[in-house]
């Protein structure tokens, strides 16, 4: 979202900070919510007669009307308990609370609060304390064009950067980069990485997994150290990622091995974030 408050929810532009982007969330998880409303209305006689049945399973059949969103059973029947609604004798308005539901479990969202450069210090009071993360995507992109011309040292996520040609910065480019390491100061960084982590690891429970084919030197079989990075979900085990690398290497699945340790781990063990794995399958 424009944290400025300088773009309506339409997108067009409007004076600074004369747009509370707050509006924009509630916007959006409304058409979201009465998207899924809109699938769902177009079926819903036919589920309702079906889940009549015995053999049917409300659950198991909206899921499929909703298979293309990635909707699970186990979502429809999460989110019916949130809304404390019936599904099966639903009208359209617990319907609709079924379908605000349904987009928050299975569709979990990050409040990304752009163009923080620019907002006014109102605005910025008015969204601390709410679910915003701050951040300046034209700061980010500045930093990472200056990094690859090599006038500056930075890895996107660090909180600070380091000028290593100042003389042959422009007075701009001096002024625009001063302004952004000010911004940087303030809040931890341009905030772009650290949203995309928090999505991540905290949003969908994801970590790192470092699978590799020599255990010593951390390396592929060209030599490559740390080839690859997995994002799994936390729980997952050395079988999982088998799986995740490959199909055929999964069902030939024998052991593990922790590349930090060199020590064999069962199959059942739980990864941990930043683990480095090998992996020994019967397959090639």
């Amino acid at each position: 979202m424009d944290a400025s408050g300088s773009t309506d929810s339409e997108g067009n532009p409007v004076d600074l900070g004369s747009h509370d982007p707050k509006d924009d969330i509630a916007f959006l998880e409304y058409e979201m919510a009465m998207w899924v409303y809109g699938i769902i209305e177009k079926h819903w006689v036919k589920l309702q007669r079906q889940a009549q049945s015995k053999n049917s399973s409300i659950h198991r059949t909206l899921s499929e009307v909703l298979t293309g969103l990635k909707i699970s059973p186990e979502d429809v029947r999460d989110a019916e308990l949130a809304a404390g609604i019936d599904l099966v004798h639903a009208d359209p308005g617990a319907l609709q609370s079924f379908c605000r539901e349904i987009v928050r479990i299975s569709k979990p969202m990050v409040a990304v609060g752009n163009k923080i450069d620019l907002a006014p210090g109102k605005m910025i009071e008015v969204l601390k304390g709410n679910r915003f993360i701050f951040t300046t995507a034209a700061g980010e992109l500045a930093l990472r064009n200056a990094a690859h011309a090599q006038l500056i040292r930075y890895i996107p996520g660090d909180p600070v950067f380091t000028v290593l040609k100042e003389d042959t910065l422009s007075p701009q480019q001096k002024t625009g980069l001063a302004r952004i390491a000010e911004i940087m100061a303030r809040y931890g960084g341009t905030g772009v990485q650290q949203a995309i982590d928090y999505a991540i690891r905290e949003i969908l429970g994801l970590i790192v997994i470092y699978p590799v084919e020599d255990e010593h030197k951390f390396s592929d079989s060209k030599g490559r150290v740390l080839p690859d990075a997995f994002l799994v979900k936390r729980g997952s085990t050395p079988r999982d990622l088998a799986f995740m690398v490959h199909t055929d290497i999964g069902k030939g699945f024998l052991y593990a091995v922790d590349a930090r340790t060199k020590m064999r781990v069962k199959d059942t063990h739980e990864l941990n974030d930043g683990d480095i794995v090998r992996i020994v399958s019967t397959a090639k």
